[in-house]
């Protein structure tokens, strides 16, 4: 099942400072969870910082657990929207 994760960097509680300390462990663990087929594509947000992404996952409990293991959510740094996803029937022939 695909989920869409919306974060959120938690800025008013953390600092630039705070946050570049975790950045090359957080892309080290992003590049891990890529790897192993749960991330299936990511980009960074344009509108405030922190990112968005397609994952793969059995249940939202697993994209929870998965999601977890990153370094700021770890931290606390991090606020998360899941989105479970439906395939779209509108280009099915009636």
């Amino acid at each position: 099942m695909q989920f869409l994760v919306l974060s959120r960097r938690r800025t008013d509680q953390f600092s630039d400072a705070d946050f570049k300390q975790l950045v090359p462990s957080e892309g080290a663990q992003a590049r891990y969870l890529y790897g192993i087929g749960f991330t299936r594509q990511i980009w960074h947000r344009g509108d405030i910082p922190g990112a968005c992404q397609i994952v793969e996952a059995k249940d939202e409990s697993e994209v929870h657990e998965k999601l977890a293991t990153l370094p700021l959510a770890k931290a606390g740094m991090l606020d998360f929207d899941v989105v479970p996803l439906k395939p779209y029937t509108g280009f099915s022939k009636p």
